[in-house]
């Protein structure tokens, strides 16, 4: 999940039967299926259950055979992740990213649509940033050598990266994380791979809901909220992406696209502040950010996609608004309606 306090500092100043829709035309919109829960439908209920309401994009947070199995023949693009734990062996050779890669991807990616492997969650800064770049490095080279010029290497990161981070022209990566982010982001740059970034306004706002506006953070702002410079920002996410496209030009790096691999609200779990008409409001406002097709303040020429985290409440899942970032239930009835049009 992504930092509060980092968060913070870019604003320092059911219908339970009714189907939902996500048009078939359009590709930026995806969910990411977590399995923590011990009431979940089977993988094939739910490949159909995302085939019902025309999802057309999964992210796998780690390798899940079962998963991998129901997605054939789905035509669902998925993101699959590495666990955190693999990256040091992946990152220690090419052989060994092979070994990974024979036993997870290889069996499945004939008759499943893996556009993107992720190395590692959120693990920068931390012990194991030092095997990210290696293990994104090691896995390219073995997606290059097996002819898979269709699928890219990635990571995902939260706003943990982020040092000074407001207003979005003076980010910068923090001291703890840039030497990790910068060979990063210049190989990424150079590969052809998007950064994926977790981004969860929710935080900012259940942190300080005296000074953020709940507006500025559900997309519900009618005007400028925050100004910064010649850019205007009527939403906390556009601030957020822009505070990334910012420090990535600090790092010499132009042409690197962005991908919201996280984003979300609760709809229980922490009184007022997630109530299910929050979670409809941010969630079906995401979307239509996403469907829009459109850029950001700095960069609206780069269209901007993503992933509504997550498909199910999971029970097995810290207690609180953890079980409850869920679109669906256990029973695969949605937990409130959301319409696209």
């Amino acid at each position: 999940m992504a930092s509060v306090n980092i968060i913070l500092m870019l604003l320092t100043f059911a219908f339970v039967h009714q189907q939902f829709a996500i048009t078939e035309a359009r590709l930026d919109v995806g969910v990411c299926y977590g399995v923590l829960g011990n009431n979940l439908p089977s993988p094939a209920a739910v490949v159909q259950l995302y085939q019902r309401y025309k999802i057309s994009k999964l992210r796998l947070f780690e390798p899940n055979p079962a998963a991998l199995a129901a997605l054939k023949g789905s035509g669902i693009e998925v993101t699959l992740g590495t666990l955190n734990q693999d990256l040091q062996s992946i990152a220690s050779s090419v052989d060994a990213a092979k070994k990974w890669f024979d036993t997870n991807v290889k069996p499945f990616i004939s008759e499943v649509n893996i556009t993107y492997i992720s190395a590692g969650n959120e693990v920068i800064p931390g012990e194991s940033a030092k095997y990210v770049l290696p293990a994104i490095q090691n896995l390219q080279k073995v997606v290059s050598d097996s002819g898979h010029t269709t699928l890219g290497v990635t990571t995902v990161v939260a706003t943990t990266v982020l040092g000074t981070s407001y207003p979005p022209s003076k980010a910068i990566f923090s001291e703890a994380a840039r030497a990790d982010m910068a060979g990063i982001v210049k190989f990424l740059s150079s590969s052809g791979s998007p950064l994926m970034i977790n981004v969860y306004p929710y935080f900012a706002y259940a942190s300080d809901p005296v000074n953020v506006r709940l507006d500025y953070a559900q997309f519900t702002a009618t005007g400028v909220v925050v100004q910064d410079g010649p850019l205007s920002y009527s939403n906390l996410l556009d601030a957020v992406v822009d505070a990334y496209y910012w420090a990535l030009e600090k790092e010499g790096v132009t042409n690197l696209n962005l991908v919201i691999s996280e984003s979300g609200w609760p709809s229980a779990g922490n009184g007022n502040s997630t109530t299910p008409a929050l979670a409809q409001t941010y969630n079906q406002n995401l979307v239509k950010r996403f469907l829009k097709n459109t850029g950001t303040p700095k960069h609206p020429d780069r269209s901007l996609g993503g992933f509504i985290f997550a498909m199910f409440n999971e029970n097995q899942k810290s207690a609180g608004i953890e079980q409850n970032f869920g679109l669906f239930n256990p029973d695969g009835t949605p937990v409130y309606n959301i319409v696209f049009n």
